[in-house]
């Protein structure tokens, strides 16, 4: 018999719960976006039309509708649920949820679904201790992270399961859920009877950035302000007070570090000092380590500037310098002089080209004897050998061009490094042209 306390506890619960929560879709027909996997004929809808479940990873940004969509394909299939938190879990609470899962399949023939949050911070013995388990069918695993899988999850754990992709919300789709919320009567706002001003939807769908979590509660706070100022409408004023400061989506410990930074350095190589300013300013308000910015420039104008401009390098040590003396938020002064720098300087990586391509030699053909003529001789045992017999003095010679050999017999006449007509190369370019006539001749 259910206990009448805990029933009223429960409605009290789901009566104060934040509006985010009270909208969570009860069905998939509720359930906005995603069209990819739950459109008609597509993946997820087929599983929940057929109520046949396979194990899954669900890997999108906050908000996007994992948890949610994980819990109604389970309703689908009809199979019991086992909900874990990645942090608050361990080997023995996965233990247990698999015992609990043999006996309701025994007693009932229910299989149960084992939905693990924020999976990727499973450790390894936690995902070893789930994988037969998985292997066996025992557990149906759904898991949900906001990492890229493949940095943390096990690849036998990953090769068990589907990795399915959930995209931010579109700006229409953060207007449906919005304008429903507003206008629910039980679950929703639908009771205070307000109105949105455009600017102040169109305010909230922007401050989200694709998060219906987020979306919802800044609407929640801003109806609060409204109906104190007994308002009969949200106004823009009310969105931004409700919203108070733009949150930057930044992890510095995942995949969105990475894009950011990609993003950031592939601006600088395509000469467009805009967009890398913007990247700049972005990690910086996110938080990212200044001194990380600077290593990641230093190492650009190295490797994709190089000899075209070799004051880059000069520059970018500077900033690098300059950002560890005075630190931020004077920091980013330097940093945005280097960005402007670097971006607008002409580019080259012949010369990581051809650290590569000498490389690649070195590999290919291993320890290669070096040239009796470039070898030093500094015992009359190594003289009367031949070392160093015939080698001529640079200096005495134009322009230091010779004719003689610097390297093994095999790789002799190879060329590594090719300047471009870039920048300072055109003059290197034209130097060597001369040299190598010289030689020639």
């Amino acid at each position: 018999m259910p206990n009448l306390f805990t029933a009223a506890a429960d409605r009290k619960r789901a009566e104060t719960a934040p509006l985010a929560e009270r909208m969570r879709p009860r069905t998939l027909s509720e359930f906005v976006g995603q069209e990819h996997l739950l459109g008609s004929g597509r993946l997820l809808r087929q599983m929940a039309e057929s109520k046949t479940l396979h194990s899954l990873v669900l890997w999108g940004p906050p908000g996007s509708g994992k948890t949610t969509l994980a819990r109604l394909l389970a309703d689908a299939a009809g199979a019991q649920w086992a909900s874990f938190s990645a942090v608050l879990s361990g080997v023995k609470e996965i233990r247990q949820a698999v015992e609990e899962a043999d006996s309701s399949f025994a007693m009932h023939g229910r299989t149960t679904v084992l939905f693990v949050d924020e999976i990727h911070r499973f450790n390894k013995a936690q995902q070893d201790a789930l994988l037969p388990h998985v292997e066996r069918g025992t557990v149906t695993l759904l898991g949900a992270t906001t990492e890229n899988p493949s940095f943390e999850v096990i690849a036998p754990l990953l090769s068990r399961s589907r990795v399915l992709v959930l995209y931010p919300l579109g700006e229409a789709e953060m207007g449906v859920i919005l304008d429903r919320a507003l206008a629910d009567p039980h679950r929703g706002l639908g009771q205070l009877g307000l109105a949105i001003a455009a600017e102040a939807r169109a305010f909230l769908i922007a401050i989200a950035q694709g998060d219906a979590r987020r979306a919802l509660g800044a609407l929640e706070v801003a109806a609060e302000i409204a109906a104190q100022n007994a308002c009969e409408k949200i106004d823009l004023a009310a969105a931004e007070e409700a919203a108070q400061k733009k949150t930057l989506v930044y992890d510095r410990a995942g995949e969105q570090h990475y894009n950011v930074i990609s993003a950031f350095i592939k601006s600088l190589r395509d000469s467009d000092p805009d967009a890398a300013m913007y990247w700049l300013m972005r990690m910086l308000e996110a938080g990212e380590d200044p001194l990380f910015i600077a290593r990641r420039m230093v190492i650009l104008a190295a490797e994709d500037i190089g000899t075209a401009d070799p004051q880059a390098l000069v520059v970018a040590n500077a900033v690098k310098d300059a950002v560890h003396f005075i630190g931020l938020p004077e920091g980013r002064i330097p940093l945005a002089m280097g960005v402007s720098y670097l971006a607008t300087a002409p580019k080259s990586n012949a010369s990581y080209a051809a650290m590569n391509a000498a490389l690649a030699d070195v590999k290919a053909h291993g320890a290669l004897p070096v040239p009796l003529v470039m070898r030093n001789a500094p015992t009359p045992l190594m003289k009367e050998l031949g070392y160093g017999s015939g080698y001529q003095y640079a200096h005495e010679h134009e322009e230091s061009a010779l004719r003689q050999q610097h390297r093994p017999d095999t790789l002799e006449g190879r060329r590594y490094y090719e300047p471009t007509e870039s920048g300072f190369e055109r003059t290197i370019r034209e130097r060597l042209e001369r040299i190598r006539r010289r030689r020639e001749s």
